[in-house]
């Protein structure tokens, strides 16, 4: 990881003044906080990358995400460092609109350490056209 959490050397977004993970980055380096480049998406589940910093992951594997995305077992967020998912999560409390691809604020995000997932991409009839991450066994869950 870059620095402590991967964040101290990201672009800054213009809205909410926090740190733009990578997965939130346009090739361009342009960003925003509010929604998750597809693009980068895929290439953070395929090769393994953080998701907040860019940096190759260890095991176990920790998914960052909502309650409800905990309820379903469906995140929309490619895995991540835990310090990153803590880090990335505390820059984004208390945002009036959806960030990190949510369709609304959070009042609370969950990190989930599992020791696999599946990723999911969305087929023609899904009404949500996201790719999916299911983790394959849950070792902890803890909000943040």
């Amino acid at each position: 990881m870059i620095g402590t959490t991967g964040l101290d050397e990201r672009p800054r977004d213009p809205e909410l003044g926090g740190p733009v993970p990578y997965v939130c980055e346009d090739d361009d380096g342009r960003g925003s906080l509010r929604v998750l480049s597809k693009k980068r998406v895929i290439q953070c589940a395929l090769s393994r990358i953080c998701a907040v910093c860019g940096e190759t992951l260890d095991h176990p594997l920790v998914l960052l995400g909502t309650r409800e995305e905990l309820d379903r077992m469906e995140f929309h967020v490619p895995p991540v460092h835990e310090a990153c998912g803590e880090a990335v999560s505390a820059a984004v409390v208390g945002a009036p609109f959806g960030v990190l691809g949510q369709d609304g604020p959070v009042e609370r995000w969950v990190l989930v350490s599992t020791g696999g997932f599946e990723h999911e991409r969305p087929q023609r009839f899904d009404p949500d056209r996201r790719p999916r991450f299911r983790p394959n066994k849950l070792l902890s869950t803890r909000e943040v």
